[in-house]
């Protein structure tokens, strides 16, 4: 994904107006996106704006349309798990051909087999876009068969399977507060609950949008009204900033203000989870970053649409 960034800032002047410094980005076409990579939002050139690239490979639990496999979640996972086995092979007879190559057949390249070696080595987090209870359920089943650094996306009944989660040590980047819950008897304010419910159980997990829509610029709030169900106000804090950090593998240069570590610092006229507070300043690598356009916080923006 990093090789299609482009340097400059006009094409982040809207995550930055709205206090965002760093990113994960990647594609969400079809079941494999391909590799991840976590950027800042301003830089001279590529190489400065990328923070750690790849980060993980990213698998999206999806069934494909038109008849093409495939078409279920079994499906799906049978699939992965088909690929899994073929990168596993695919390993072995390379190396044994590195080790020993008289007589024998040069191994072809096959660059998907070739991403998937890190994820088996452990030596690269795979992150599965998964949301119901069975989804998440054969998520750990899958990471447990081939011992994967897994990472659950999305997450919206990972309360369900919390136990399990930390049990295996799965982070979960939850991005569901927004969302309808998956069944109409559930209860509406569950989604709402959930990150308390995952903190609870010693679940690490972080609160994210997984969009980029115009719902990125209210991810504050998300970890706002997380707090307003039960979760502990600096825990909140946490979920957007130290924790995600954490779960992408880079709280040692992002996450919080310490020397050393990379000065990417957000200044509001308030409380930074609530819907009133607008940005102020922003800073990305200790370079004050212009903001082009003015932020409305949620507050005026429903005052706006009236």
């Amino acid at each position: 994904m990093f090789e299609q960034l482009k340097s400059g800032e006009a094409q982040f002047e809207t995550n930055r107006n709205a206090g965002f410094t760093t990113v994960l980005t990647v594609s969400r076409d079809g079941v494999f996106n391909g590799q991840s990579a976590v950027i800042n939002l301003a830089g001279d050139s590529v190489s400065e704006m990328i923070v750690r690239a790849p980060f993980a490979e990213h698998i999206t639990l999806t069934t494909l349309r038109g008849g093409t496999y495939p078409t279920s979640l079994m499906g799906t996972f049978s699939a992965l798990r088909q690929m899994l086995l073929d990168a596993q092979r695919f390993q072995e007879i390379k190396k044994i051909y590195e080790k020993n190559p008289r007589g024998l057949k040069r191994p072809e390249a096959d660059l998907s087999l070739e991403a998937l070696v890190p994820v088996l080595n452990r030596e690269m987090p795979i992150v599965f876009n998964a949301n119901s209870e069975i989804e998440i359920i054969r998520v750990l089943d899958l990471a447990r068969e081939f011992n994967l650094r897994a990472i659950v996306a999305g997450g919206q009944e990972a309360w369900k399977v919390a136990n399990e989660l930390k049990q295996n040590n799965i982070s979960v980047i939850y991005t569901n507060i927004y969302n309808l819950p998956v069944r109409d008897d559930d209860p509406y304010d569950y989604l709402f609950e959930t990150p308390t419910k995952l903190q609870k159980a010693g679940v690490k997990f972080c609160i994210a949008t997984g969009d980029q829509g115009a719902e990125v610029r209210d991810l504050p709030y998300h970890a706002g009204l997380a707090g307003a169900y039960g979760l502990p106000k600096d825990e909140a804090l946490k979920a957007v900033t130290l924790y995600l950090a954490q779960i992408l593998g880079i709280a040692d240069r992002l996450g919080s203000i310490e020397t050393g570590k990379i000065a990417n610092i957000v200044v509001a006229d308030g409380d930074i989870l609530e819907p009133r507070t607008n940005i102020k300043h922003l800073f990305i690598n200790g370079r004050m970053i212009p903001l082009t356009s003015r932020h409305t916080n949620l507050f005026e923006q429903f005052r706006d649409r009236k």
